[in-house]
């Protein structure tokens, strides 16, 4: 080989590398929160549609559930090629997302469209609901975009039967216990998140599992202290799994606020409700380190994931009180 056909060759693989690096860069770039209730006009206008209680909630979730397979790269979680294999933020971020996706549509089958236990539930809900719950790592037959768009699809369906006066099958119920159910089920998340977060600089936690309860059992014993404690590599994508997942709750919320005005009004809760969402608003501040600091506790260095959990912790107590508030008669 001669010395031009190599220095051929390397000039190429530069320019590849350097091609899909910049790639990488505008499919990672992590999106921005939006005014939801501009975005519900503007869909109501192009739809022709008249804004009804469920609307907001339902075109929010069709707007979060789109972007996963709508941005640029489309839904990267599950792809098999260059340069989608090597990126891992942007994958995690939109699992965060999906993880929300998933809790809302289940709430919106099971709760906000069924008058009570004994009615039948919706069957657009119905068909978005099992559509994405299909992993996330699918790739083919189907893939998880497919049916993701699917879900989509159903419940833009639903949404149309909604504003429609003349379909009375499809319902959307804004009453306090129905948005008590949901939080219920967002404290659950962000707990979670909270937990994942903190672990990044690790710590030795006793095990309460049982604690309050002294007839309580469990299946297997477990040892009374655990370390916990984010292997170092995880660090990056537990913080943007998060990021995700709040990023999503966010607007979220915004449309609960809309479509329960009345409900919220009533319990003397919506500065609760906005305080929340205020807290979830500094999850998303721009992140200026180029990578994810994992410093200790009281370090040198700063701790994003700390960061983060600070504020999920306070928004998941504030929204523990506005659950409480709604359940008082």
């Amino acid at each position: 080989m001669t010395v031009s056909l190599k220095k051929g060759i390397l000039s190429g693989l530069a320019v590849i590398s350097l091609l899909l690096w910049l790639i990488s860069l505008w499919w990672g770039w992590m999106p921005s929160t939006y005014d939801v209730k501009a975005k519900v006009l503007e869909q109501a206008k192009i739809n022709n549609h008249e804004i009804v209680a469920g609307y907001t909630t339902t075109t929010t979730l069709i707007d979060i559930t789109s972007w996963l397979t709508d941005k640029p790269g489309g839904f990267l979680a599950n792809d098999v090629t260059l340069p989608s294999l090597l990126m891992d933020n942007m994958p995690a971020f939109e699992y965060g997302v999906l993880e929300q996706v998933r809790d809302l549509t289940l709430v919106m089958r099971l709760d906000f469209s069924r008058s009570q236990s004994q009615s039948s539930g919706d069957k657009d809900l119905a068909v978005a609901q099992s559509k994405v719950n299909i992993s996330h790592k699918n790739w083919a037959f189907p893939s998880a975009e497919g049916e993701y768009k699917d879900a989509v699809t159903a419940l833009k369906r639903y949404r149309s039967r909604l504003a429609s006066k003349d379909q009375k099958d499809a319902q959307f119920y804004t009453r306090a216990d129905n948005l008590s159910g949901w939080l219920r089920e967002v404290e659950k998340r962000l707990g979670a998140i909270s937990h994942n977060l903190s672990a990044s600089v690790g710590h030795d936690r006793y095990d309460t599992t049982l604690a309050g309860d002294p007839t309580a059992k469990q299946s297997t014993q477990s040892d009374e202290q655990v370390s916990v404690k984010t292997p170092w590599f995880k660090i990056d994508d537990v913080f943007y799994e998060s990021r995700g997942s709040t990023w999503a709750l966010l607007h979220f919320l915004k449309a609960i606020e809309i479509d329960f005005e009345d409900v919220l009004e009533k319990k003397n809760a919506q500065v609760s409700l906005k305080q929340i969402i205020r807290d979830l608003e500094s999850t998303q501040d721009t992140v200026w380190s180029p990578i994810i600091l994992n410093g200790s506790g009281f370090g040198l260095v700063a701790n994003h994931s700390l960061v983060m959990a600070n504020y999920v912790s306070r928004a998941n107590a504030a929204l523990i009180d506005l659950r409480a508030l709604l359940e008082q008669g």
